[in-house]
């Protein structure tokens, strides 16, 4: 999995910016065992001649601050969404454990990973 230092310093797991300190927090599906509940994407589609990163916010919309950044290649685990604004962390949640760093990020640029 490749992760961008950038986001990776600024969504450290024993920072403020773990995803239970969101503005708006991740909401994960029921866990029944038996089926994941997040898929793997990967950021894709970012203009080459563009700022070059997709934003990762407090909350769904460019209303809330931006918190990290992902870069072309970058994947993450998609557990939410609103609207086109998906709810993202950095590590499979584990049952029974807190979630891990994550954010809000616009849709537009996740691709699902096969695999």
């Amino acid at each position: 999995m490749r992760l961008s230092t950038t986001l990776a310093l600024l969504l450290g797991a024993s920072g403020p910016l773990a995803a239970q300190g969101l503005d708006v927090p991740i909401q994960l599906a029921p866990d029944d065992g038996q089926a994941a509940v997040c898929a793997s994407s990967v950021v894709a589609g970012l203009d080459p001649n563009g700022d070059g990163f997709l934003a990762v916010r407090a909350g769904p919309g460019t209303n809330y601050p931006k918190i990290g950044e992902l870069h072309e290649g970058d994947v993450v685990n998609t557990c939410d969404a609103r609207g086109p604004w998906i709810g993202i962390l950095l590590s499979y949640p584990k049952p029974g454990q807190p979630l891990g760093p994550g954010g809000w990020v616009h849709g537009r640029w996740l691709r699902p990973l096969a695999g």
